[in-house]
């Protein structure tokens, strides 16, 4: 999706500017390339599943999301195994115009 933040509403775009902005480039394009291209069909439950997500430490993200460390099993939510998952495609974080087809 083309998202354009102006369109979103107030939750969805503070969301998605935490997603972008987590301290680390990784966790950045990772967590943040989900977000962005899920942001408008989420529902009001899958948006707190991705606060939760995103009030984690980057530095357990960047582990989790690359496969160095298993996510502990109480924080293994539908959304964060769709983040997983979603992670563990080839490309995974780069802009869709960029990755392999």
């Amino acid at each position: 999706m083309d998202n354009q933040p102006d369109e979103l509403s107030p939750r969805r775009r503070r969301l998605l500017f935490r997603a972008r902005h987590r301290g680390t480039k990784e966790t950045d394009l990772l967590v943040g390339g989900f977000v962005s291209d899920r942001i408008e069909t989420f529902s009001e439950q899958e948006l707190d599943e991705v606060e939760e997500i995103l009030e984690l430490p980057d530095v357990d993200l960047a582990d989790w999301l690359s496969g160095r460390r298993t996510v502990p099993g109480e924080l293994q939510s539908p959304m964060m195994l769709r983040l997983l998952e979603a992670s563990a495609v080839p490309g995974a974080g780069l802009p869709q115009d960029m990755r392999k087809s």
